[in-house]
Formats: structure tokens, C-alpha cells, sequence
């Protein structure tokens, strides 16, 4: 495994982070300095800043219930709330997939790089289930349409076909198998509807369930092991 992999899989940092420790010489391997791109096993004594540094044997996986107003970020010095600092939790976990700072609901975070890698390829189509409420009462035609696929200007891109449910004359459920920025407020807008309110209730397998904004909780034995089958990896 490379060793900025490594690191972060360790709970230690990013792996952004992780190269600049290796490019300030604070990362040793068997006593020798460490370079960029250098691969480790786990037979390999590994030390940060003289601190020795040993791979989790259990992962970590939570579902959290981001409120209005998180955001999901680890570099913004000028963000309020930050999703890491406000879960709280004692190891350093990582969030795969975003919700954008106005939106609520289901965040998955977890301690497994090779988890959020796989969670995070696009290629993939997993599915994600969010609740859109809009400023005024769909038509059938507008939902129609973004059911197909819209053309977002913005970012020179046209989204994939997606299933979408009307639960009310305001309100729709609706299921992507793609994360581009800000995505459905943005396919809300080719229509000319605004978004109310939009929150994520499921992840593939994982839904929000019961939790209340701000709450968390580490996955069943069932749950870990079909999400790490549905991302084409070994159940830990």
C-alpha cells in the first residue's frame, strides 16, 4: 500500500495531508526517512513525528444525521461547523459523499480509505435517496424531464436518467446514482423550481432511519458487510 494511503487509512490525516508530512521528512519507515510514493506492508515500522503509527484492525463506519448548517469540509477555516468537529467522535473518520451546507440527512463517515474510494467512483451508479421539497407544486412535465436527464450549463454535463417518485404535490423522492455538485437543486433549476428544503435518506444499502439531526450511529454486522459486497470489496 503507498504509504499517503497508508497513513490516512491509519486515521493519521488525508492523504493530501499525508504527502506533506512525507515532503517535510516527519514520516519515517523501518528508521529511514520516507519519500513520496514509497510503498509499506504491514510488516514495516511506521512513525510519525516519532510516534509509531499501527493500522486499526476494526473499521470504523457510522451513519450521521447532518443537520442544516454542517459543512462537510477539513480545510475551510472560515466554516462555523464543521461535520468532524461536530460528531465528535475519539478516532479520525472521513466522509464519503457530501451534502452541501443548506442540506440535511444521511452522511456516511468512515476510517476505511479503500471504502470511500470505491463509494466515491462515480462509475459505479450507486444509488442515493433524497426527499425534495420545492417552492410550488410540481408538473408532471417538469418531473418528466429530469427523470430523463437534464443538461446542467454550469457544469457542461447532463445527468443520468434517475427514478423519481411524486409523494405529494410538493415534494418528490428522488434517486441518483451520481453525486455532481449541488445536483439536484441544480436539475430543480432547468425547470424553474427553487429547492425548500432537501434531505438524504439513504446510501445504497444504509438509511437514515430514526436518527435525529446531530446523532450517529456505527453500522450493524449486516449493514458493513452488504455495503462492502455492493462496493465490489471483502467484508471486514
Amino acid at each position: 500500500m503507498r504509504l499517503n494511503k497508508y497513513l490516512a487509512s491509519c486515521g493519521v490525516c488525508s492523504r493530501r495531508d499525508a504527502d506533506k508530512l512525507i515532503e517535510e521528512g516527519a514520516v519515517l519507515v523501518n528508521g529511514e526517512t520516507a519519500h513520496a510514493g514509497m510503498k509499506v506492508s504491514e510488516t514495516d515500522t511506521v512513525t510519525v513525528r516519532g510516534r509509531t503509527i499501527h493500522a486499526p484492525r476494526d473499521k470504523v463506519i457510522l451513519a450521521y444525521y447532518k443537520p442544516k448548517g454542517v459543512v462537510c469540509t477539513e480545510r475551510d477555516a472560515h466554516a462555523e461547523r464543521i461535520v468532524t468537529k461536530e460528531i465528535g467522535y475519539p478516532r479520525r473518520v472521513t466522509y464519503a459523499g457530501r451534502l452541501d451546507k443548506d442540506s440535511e440527512g444521511l452522511l456516511l463517515l468512515t476510517d476505511d480509505g479503500a471504502l470511500i474510494d470505491a463509494m466515491m467512483r462515480g462509475k459505479h451508479g450507486h444509488e442515493k435517496e433524497y426527499i425534495v421539497k420545492s417552492d410550488r407544486k410540481w408538473e408532471e412535465t417538469a418531473i418528466e424531464n429530469m427523470r430523463a436527464g437534464v443538461y446542467l450549463e454550469e457544469l457542461s454535463q447532463t445527468t443520468r436518467p434517475c427514478k423519481i417518485e411524486r409523494i405529494g404535490d410538493k415534494t418528490l423522492k428522488m434517486t441518483l446514482t451520481q453525486g455532481l455538485n449541488r445536483q439536484i437543486r441544480r436539475m430543480c433549476k432547468t425547470q424553474g423550481y427553487q429547492v425548500a428544503s432537501l434531505k438524504r435518506t439513504r446510501v445504497m444499502n444504509i438509511e437514515l432511519r430514526d436518527l435525529k439531526p446531530g446523532e450517529y450511529r456505527e453500522l450493524s454486522d449486516a449493514e458493513r458487510t452488504a455495503l462492502y459486497q455492493n462496493c465490489g470489496l471483502d467484508p471486514m
